[in-house]
Order: C-alpha cells, then sequence, then structure tokens
C-alpha cells in the first residue's frame, strides 16, 4: 500500500474522522466542498482501516461514482476492490474492500448473503442520500460497522436531517477557506438584470417543480443568450436547465448566437465523445438537465449558469462545484446568476455559496442585486454583506446590549460575548445532532463560568462546546479573555472582542490607576488600541 500524501486539510479530516470513530462516535460526518478530494481523503482513511485489518464498504447509489471511488483508491493507495453491484459479488472475495451499488445491497435477498458484522467500516460517498430508506435499509443490517459519511456543504436544513443519522461531524473544510488557501477557483458572480418570474411555480419533493420551472423560463431563453454573448462568449461554460428538451432547445438557440454549443442528457449514446469534445475545445458551452451534478469533472469550466432554480443548497453547491476545480490559465469562475423572482420561496443564489448565516446571504443578494451587470468577487461580497448585517445588529441590540454591559454581574452574556468577537457562526448556530440538543452538562457549565461566560443563557450542549472551543482558540492566540470584554465594554469601548489580550490589559491598569475611571483623553465609542 502506497503512503498517499494529503494536503495539510486532508491529513486533519482523516485524522478527525479516526479520532471520532476511536472516541466512540460510530457514525460520522465529513463535509469538503466539490473540488478539494474528497474520494482522496476517504480512500486514505480506507487505506488505515486495511492496514488495521478492517474490511471496508464503499456505499454509491450510481454506476460512475462507484467507478471513480475504487479508480482512485486503486491509484491512489494500490488497493484493489471487489463489486457488489448487479450480477457481481464480494461474498468469496480476498479483498478487504468493497464498492457497492446502494440499489442492489438494498434488497433483502441479497443483504440475508452477509452477516451483520461482515463490514467493520462503512463509507458513504454523497452523504445527503444517507436519510433515505434504501440507505437505512442497509446501515441498520450491518449496525456494528462504524460510519463515515461524506458530502458537500450541506445546509442547515441537511445538517439536521443528517443529524439523525450521523453521531457527529467529524471535519469540515469551507469554500471561503479552499479559495484562501489557494485549492479551488476564486469565484467572481454578475447579478444578470433579467427578471424571471418564479412566483407560480409549484413544489415537489421539497424542491421546485421542473415542469412549471421550465414554463416559466422558456419565454426568457433568447435572452439569457444574448447576455451570455456579453459575459461569457470567451469562456468555457456548463449550463442547468430543467427538462431535456428545454436544453435540447437551448442548445439550438445557442448555436444560432454563434456558441459551440452542444448537449448531454441520460439517454445519449455519444455522451462519452460529447463530454471529451467539451473537454478538448471543440464546444465551448455544453447544456444538460441536471445530468452533470455529480461524478463529472472538468477543470477548465470557468462559467457556470444555473437555470434550474433550487431551495436545496447541496445540489446548488454540486452545480456550481462544475466549475471551482483549478486549471492552468483559469483566473476564476463566473457565475451568472439572474433576478430571480419568487414571492413565496427562498431559492439558492450565489451568496449561499459562503455564507451561512441567512440574514448574510439575503443582504449580500440585495447587494449584488443593486450591482447588477457587475463581476462581483465572492469573498468581498461576504465581507461587505456581513459588515452590514453586523452594524445592522449592532444598531438593533444596542439596548440590550447596553443593558448587558451595565448588569451587575461578573460574568459575560453569551450575546455579548458574541457580537463583541463579531462571531456569526456562533450567534447563527442551530443545534443539528443528538448530542448537540441536549442541555449544557454541569461540567460545561462550570467550564464557561470560569472563564467568565453567563451560562444560564446557554440551551444547549453543541452551543455550549462551540463556545468552549472559541474560548480556549482565542486564548490561544492570545486575544481578549470574557471578563476583560466586560469590564472595558461597560466603560464604553467597542468591539473590544477584537483586541489583544495585552492591549485590554494596558487599557484596563489605566482605568484602575485613575480610580477606575476612564483616562482624560481617551474616548471610548471611538478608541482603537494602537
Amino acid at each position: 500500500m502506497g503512503g498517499l500524501s494529503l494536503r495539510p486539510y486532508q491529513n486533519e479530516a482523516k485524522t478527525a474522522v479516526l479520532k471520532e470513530w476511536d472516541e466512540g462516535n460510530a457514525k460520522t460526518l465529513l463535509v469538503l466542498p466539490t473540488g478539494t478530494g474528497k474520494t482522496i481523503v476517504f480512500s486514505s482513511i480506507t487505506e488505515e482501516c486495511v492496514r488495521r485489518g478492517e474490511r471496508v464498504l464503499i456505499l454509491a447509489h450510481r454506476g460512475e461514482l462507484l467507478e471513480q471511488a475504487a479508480d482512485k483508491l486503486k491509484k491512489s493507495t494500490g488497493l484493489n476492490c471487489a463489486v457488489e453491484k448487479a450480477e457481481q459479488s464480494c461474498l468469496g472475495s480476498w479483498y478487504r474492500v468493497v464498492v457497492g451499488s446502494v440499489q442492489t445491497l438494498m434488497r433483502e435477498k441479497r443483504l440475508s448473503g452477509f452477516s451483520a458484522d461482515y463490514f467493520d467500516d462503512i463509507i458513504i460517498d454523497e452523504a445527503h442520500h444517507a436519510v433515505s430508506d434504501s440507505y437505512q435499509t442497509i446501515l441498520r443490517h450491518f449496525s456494528r460497522a462504524k460510519v463515515l459519511g461524506v458530502t458537500a456543504t450541506p445546509d442547515r436544513g441537511d445538517m439536521q436531517n443528517l443529524g439523525q443519522v450521523f453521531d457527529s461531524l467529524a471535519y469540515e473544510y469551507t469554500l471561503p477557506k479552499a479559495i484562501k488557501e489557494g485549492y479551488l477557483s476564486p469565484i467572481k458572480a454578475v447579478t444578470i438584470p433579467l427578471e424571471l418570474d418564479l412566483s407560480g411555480v409549484a413544489m415537489q419533493s421539497g424542491d421546485f417543480k421542473a415542469s412549471d420551472i421550465d414554463t416559466a423560463l422558456d419565454p426568457y431563453l433568447y435572452q439569457i443568450a444574448d447576455e451570455m454573448k456579453n459575459y461569457c462568449a470567451d469562456r468555457k461554460t456548463v449550463v442547468f436547465l430543467p427538462l431535456v428538451k428545454t436544453s435540447q432547445k437551448f442548445r439550438d438557440i445557442l448555436n444560432e448566437r454563434g456558441f459551440r454549443a452542444a448537449e448531454v442528457n441520460g439517454e445519449s449514446a455519444d455522451r462519452a465523445e460529447i463530454l471529451a469534445d467539451f473537454d478538448s475545445g471543440k464546444y465551448n458551452v455544453l447544456c444538460n438537465s441536471m445530468l452533470l451534478t455529480e461524478g463529472w469533472d472538468c477543470p477548465s469550466v470557468d462559467c457556470v449558469i444555473v437555470l434550474r432554480p433550487t431551495k436545496v443548497r447541496g445540489l446548488y453547491c454540486q452545480m456550481v462545484g462544475r466549475g471551482t476545480r483549478l486549471c492552468e490559465g483559469k483566473k476564476d469562475l463566473l457565475l451568472l446568476d439572474f433576478l430571480w423572482h419568487t414571492e413565496r420561496h427562498e431559492l439558492c443564489r450565489p451568496a449561499h455559496l459562503i455564507c451561512k448565516d441567512e440574514q448574510v446571504a439575503a443582504q449580500m443578494t440585495a447587494n449584488m442585486a443593486d450591482n447588477a451587470g457587475c463581476a462581483v468577487d465572492l469573498e468581498e461580497a461576504e465581507e461587505k454583506a456581513e459588515s452590514d448585517v453586523v452594524a445592522q445588529r449592532e444598531e438593533a441590540l444596542a439596548e440590550q446590549l447596553k443593558e448587558m454591559r451595565t448588569r451587575k454581574r461578573k460574568l459575560v452574556d453569551p450575546l455579548q460575548y458574541e457580537m463583541s468577537i463579531a462571531a456569526e457562526d456562533l450567534s447563527s448556530y442551530v443545534p443539528a445532532f443528538g448530542w448537540e440538543c441536549a442541555p449544557p452538562s454541569d461540567k460545561q457549565k462550570a467550564r464557561l463560568e470560569k472563564l467568565g461566560i453567563f451560562p444560564d443563557e446557554i440551551d444547549n450542549a453543541g452551543k455550549a462546546a462551540l463556545i468552549l472551543d472559541r474560548l480556549e482558540k482565542r486564548r490561544n492566540e492570545g486575544l481578549t479573555t470574557p471578563k476583560q470584554i466586560r469590564l472595558l465594554e461597560s466603560k464604553g469601548f467597542l468591539h473590544v472582542g477584537e483586541w489583544s489580550f495585552e492591549q485590554a490589559s494596558s487599557m484596563i491598569s489605566r482605568i484602575a490607576a485613575n480610580n477606575w475611571r476612564v483616562p482624560y483623553g481617551v474616548e471610548p465609542k471611538s478608541y482603537v488600541p494602537a
């Protein structure tokens, strides 16, 4: 076996998963954005499991994903796989790794051939599917196995659903971090000032009904093609559409407009040839009806257009993820977004790729609409929106925070602490896993009190754990403590959570020397430590 070389975050992910398993969290999740090598990570985890003498099942719901997993595992670790799919069976094979089709293994007759302890570990690719009955049937049969679910960035609703299947989140690598660290392409988005009315579109299985979207979209196809000439004539573009017939119609419209467009769908006999020709540059636009959301990679794609609006963030991330990989000569990914109008339902927009907080995402979407027609860097847009939202929140919470800062209490209220350190992930946190939803433990409460946080207003163990983790990280980074924040903000200083421990200590010493009054010449509301 091959001693696979991992990127730093991939190594952290592997270590975190094995740690969760070793600590007794038998079902854990790994969240990695599209293009950051999730198959490489679970291949390395598989290699470690085999080294320990364990038997591993890699589960997926599509043949292409199984083939990719087997191929990547072989190339990266030297391990071969047995297959459990259709007429192929792994029983009797001496290989320690099996790639298995969910549709095959879920059948009672097939499962009955395996003992409950046949597999020691189960890895689920595209784990957002794990909540379905087919996966649950398999997991119940192999109930003693440790389970790893791997998925791209889920939204809050997905996470709460997954929290019913998994015990913990072992590791999450975010899209902004991957871009910042140079592992994914920067993303620029343009909001096109073309309003598409979705107010009459019905819902089906929790998302917009494809046939209704098709009807709503059809009148705009020629205008969309014209806009594409303005923004992406010189880019390699993938377009996602609601139905095959619309995908084919749009291909024809684009070819009339001078593009070299092709279309692929599940019935395309020459699919592999078309994809290869697109990759080589024979075509510069590829239209499809949701075929290319999983299991297809073409790193040179540098423009994505989602004309199949969705409420499901995981699906949206997968579509955009077709263009996030790095490629020689590629500067960025351009994401064309339109002014989708819907009265009753929120839908995923570019902001949802990087914003975890709905309020920040809404503000970012509004800001981008105000700058329609201009390419906006997503990271910069998110920073601006977050700054706007923090200002709005501070204004709305000013009286509440003022009362907190003057409250006769030695400990800091959690809300005051979150606002002071600008911790958007704390203020927007919603528990997902069973242990997170439970009340804080006595041990957590005692630790919070010791570190200066008033614990009574923290209503779940997940939030308590997150705050304790943040306190530890800030201590290691030499930033202000809750008690420093409380004292200085009670004197009128703002954003003390962004100061260093030494800066806060210095000001507290000056205040103490001045009989606990703010020194002359210091204006707390505008003071910025040197």
